[in-house]
């Protein structure tokens, strides 16, 4: 009854910059669960390389061109995806971008907008777009990736842009869970720490003595792996979170616990 709960069969899931670090495990974790994966991905030399790895783990998989920050971009995407393989009834919204390591006075007009239309706005037109189906069919759950940026503010790399941008999609993630708890789509957040990706190896590479305050500022003591993650959202995007929506699970090793 239990891991029966975990399968996803027959279920079109979407992840958004799924080519990669967390969004490619995610892909894998649905995937293996039996879903059919959409890769959803700009750079077309990543989708290719995804596609053919999930395919070699014996998953159906297929691939997506799409740019997030554009809202017709992402309408377009989903009618064609609807049409291709049927309505999506599992959104994972991965995609995002952390340029960190910029002061507030020095942040300029671009790179704010830049956080924000991907981490932010990104997040909503995807889940408007692939929502409605979900609404229209009476069933979907829609993961949103956010961090433990939107619970506190790291240190030592000031970063207000990207702060402020995941504190919102916490928000967002209640904001629309409450209004379509009725209507059977739930949508739940991840809250990662730092986890091992090409998106945080200015930190873990480039700087060792901002990667040294982050590791002293874990109980656990390590960085977060991909697969720790994907496995959170396979768990929210089945019927064994059933009775979970509107909920921020933090994944950090114990970073908010201090």
């Amino acid at each position: 009854m239990y891991l029966e709960k975990l399968r996803l069969d027959g279920r079109v899931a979407v992840v958004t910059g799924g080519g990669q670090g967390i969004g490619a495990a995610c892909a894998r974790a649905l995937g293996e669960a039996g879903a059919t994966v959409i890769v959803a991905e700009l750079l077309p030399d990543r989708i290719e390389t995804c596609v053919k790895e999930l395919k070699g783990f014996g998953i159906e998989a297929h691939g997506k061109q799409l740019d997030v920050t554009s809202s017709a971009a992402v309408d377009q995407a989903a009618a064609e995806i609807e049409t291709a393989h049927g309505p999506v009834s599992i959104l994972v919204n991965n995609a995002g971008i952390a340029k960190s390591d910029v002061k507030a006075e020095d942040t300029s007009d671009d790179h704010w907008r830049q956080h924000m239309d991907i981490n932010l706005d990104a997040v909503f037109w995807c889940c408007r777009a692939f929502g409605k189906q979900m609404l229209a069919t009476g069933k979907g759950s829609i993961v949103n990736i956010g961090s433990i940026s939107g619970f506190i503010v790291n240190k030592p790399q000031p970063q207000a842009f990207y702060n402020a941008s995941k504190a919102a999609v916490h928000h967002l993630t209640r904001s629309l869970a409450a209004e379509w708890a009725t209507r059977g789509v739930r949508v739940n957040a991840v809250a990662p720490s730092y986890i091992e990706t090409p998106l945080t190896a200015f930190g873990m590479k480039e700087h060792p003595e901002m990667l040294k305050t982050w590791l002293e500022m874990t109980p656990m003591g390590r960085v977060g792996q991909p697969d720790e993650i994907a496995s959170v959202v396979q768990f929210l995007a089945s019927d064994a979170a059933s009775f979970m929506t509107g909920s921020i699970v933090l994944a950090d090793g114990g970073y908010c616990s201090w």
